[in-house]
């Protein structure tokens, strides 16, 4: 008789675990729910905050970026991927702003999306790209910016917040800058 007594609190223990699992997932499942209701992040907002450190065999190799620290300072930022065909379409157009803009008060940020590593690289030496790339690690900054793919272009000005938001490729060189030139002159 004793022994059926201790099976009973065991028996219930194990329900209660799996009631508390079927909990956090039904948790998780509404916070990823009210997420997607949000929708994207949008002009006039504050740009959400990131922090990324470079690939290490990049000009920037091993340095770190922070949006908010980047204050005073128009932003770039660009999320793509080696798979992404858009993406090569705008890899060079963006080397040609960061040449431009470099030593104008602009940073350009390339977030590699859903990536990996050796393949970001041979993208971004294909390319020649010189500014300040790395992975969006966990996809973390994406999320921030509730991503729906790639490319996304975001523009931060000075203040931390966004002026534009650009779903898909680039269509040109003017397409940015005349979102970049009234930002530096005010």
């Amino acid at each position: 008789m004793t022994e059926s007594l201790s099976a009973k609190p065991k028996l219930r223990w194990g329900q209660l675990l799996i009631w508390l699992g079927l909990l956090g997932l039904l948790m998780v499942l509404g916070l990823g729910v009210i997420r997607a209701q949000e929708g994207q992040v949008q002009k006039g907002q504050p740009a959400p905050d990131f922090t990324m450190t470079a690939f290490d065999t990049t000009t920037f190799a091993g340095q770190t970026f922070n949006l908010k620290q980047a204050r005073g300072q128009v932003v770039v930022v660009n999320f793509w991927a080696s798979w992404c065909l858009p993406c090569r379409d705008e890899a060079t157009l963006l080397e040609e702003a960061w040449q431009i803009y470099k030593d104008q008060n602009v940073r350009l940020i390339g977030l590699a999306w859903t990536d990996t590593e050796s393949k970001s690289l041979v993208f971004i030496n294909e390319f020649n790209q010189t500014y300040f790339n790395g992975p969006d690690l966990g996809t973390r900054a994406g999320q921030a910016y509730r991503l729906k793919g790639v490319p996304e272009t975001y523009v931060v000005d000075q203040n931390g917040t966004l002026a534009w938001v650009k779903i898909g490729p680039l269509s040109s060189l003017a397409e940015l800058q005349s979102i970049i030139e009234p930002l530096l002159n005010p």
